[in-house]
């Protein structure tokens, strides 16, 4: 069953466009980390994304970031059968390698080793005169 509610998914959508509303300063939404978050194994990419379905595990979610016997094993051709990303968001480096080892994944489980604060510029940055935002 598919779920469809108008107001809820342009919302969504928009805020994963980054231009969403949102109170907190410089808030964008993270692909890599939802994927890990909520579908660890790549279960519901392999459901909708037929090209990737020969990627095991978590990889599904960074297939441009695997080596090419990887890619090759998998059978996936990155600008071939599968699309190079058009931008890779420096945010997401981070989550390529927490991957889940051989365990299931939960959102609300342990969040792994703390970060330093990273200073991030939000789509704010780019649209106004100040730039010491």
């Amino acid at each position: 069953k598919v779920d469809y509610d108008v107001c809820s998914n342009y919302g969504n959508w928009l805020y994963s466009a980054g231009i969403g509303n949102d109170p907190r300063d410089s808030r964008k939404f993270n692909m890599i980390k939802q994927g890990l978050d909520y579908d660890g194994n790549g279960d519901y990419v392999r459901l909708w994304v037929p090209e990737l379905r020969g990627i095991k595990g978590a990889d599904i979610h960074t297939p441009w970031a695997l080596n090419s016997a990887a890619l090759s094993q998998a059978g996936v051709t990155l600008s071939e059968t599968y699309p190079q990303p058009v931008v890779t968001a420096p945010e997401w480096s981070r989550h390529i390698s927490q991957r889940p080892q051989g365990r299931s994944h939960h959102p609300r489980g342990s969040r792994g080793p703390a970060h330093r604060p990273v200073r991030r510029r939000g789509i704010d940055f780019y649209f106004s005169r100040r730039k010491d935002v």
